[in-house]
């Protein structure tokens, strides 16, 4: 069986108050009250902002040896450059997570592309040329990307499809593209204003369980709002008797 973890698109919400974290427990211990729970955890600050070398550098002290950061690529190279003249920015962003890299704590590098990109094959082989040696995953958030011949590029360059799991996009597909998947819960279909519904963490499990025969798994709860993305992982976490 291969490597699964699952975990949550960030940690510093406040309504997980009184949820995943203790009332009075301060906001610099969150991280660290967080990986007691989950190995693992998609930073997305990275999207918004430049990481800072000693906020991540922080990251490593405050988070078990074992622990693991998938990364979220600047949105400056996806949606702004929309993968044009991107390589000094692909730098730019892989400096400060030098620390991450030191430690061997740096897990999938996520690519999202914005809903309104359109398939270009070009800009995509631009991008996975310039990809440094690691995980790297793509979200692509436009159905003309679901097609034959971009699934074979992402294969030719080991780079996984990510599974972005939100009724608004039923075009997502379950196909792997590496020997490892992402998955992003964007938003539940059938638990209420985006939770995930017992039954439908259970068939996630089930797939899961299928999968992780050939493939290593990262799964991560992006829908934070209530509460639910750590009550959710949680869930999935005893489906797949990991907890």
């Amino acid at each position: 069986m291969r490597l699964v973890r699952v975990g949550c698109s960030g940690w510093n919400y406040d309504d997980w108050r009184g949820r995943l974290y203790p009332e009075r427990a301060p906001k610099r211990r969150w991280l660290e009250l967080y990986s007691q729970r989950f190995d693992t955890v998609e930073v997305n600050s990275t999207f918004y902002r430049l990481a800072r070398r000693e906020a991540v550098a922080g990251w490593v002290e405050q988070t078990p040896a074992e622990f693991l950061f998938a990364v979220k690529a600047s949105r400056y190279l996806t949606h702004i450059k929309r993968l044009v003249g991107i390589e000094d920015g692909i730098k730019r962003f892989y400096e400060p997570l030098d620390p991450l890299l030191r430690s061997a704590r740096l897990g999938p590098v996520l690519w999202q592309l914005p809903e309104n990109f359109h398939r270009c094959d070009a800009r995509l082989e631009g991008l996975l040329e310039l990809l440094p040696p690691g995980l790297h995953t793509i979200e692509f958030r436009h159905p003309s990307w679901f097609v034959p011949a971009v699934m074979d590029q992402l294969r030719a360059h080991d780079v996984a499809l990510t599974m972005g799991d939100h009724p608004g996009r039923p075009f997502q597909t379950y196909e792997a593209t590496a020997d490892w998947r992402f998955i992003r819960f964007h938003y539940g279909a059938r638990g209420r204003n985006g939770n995930y519904s017992a039954n439908e963490i259970t068939e996630w499990a089930e797939r899961i369980a299928l999968w992780r025969r050939r493939e290593a798994v990262y799964a991560y709860f992006n829908n934070d709002w209530n509460g639910y993305a750590p009550a959710n992982a949680g869930i999935l976490l005893r489906r797949l008797g990991l907890a």
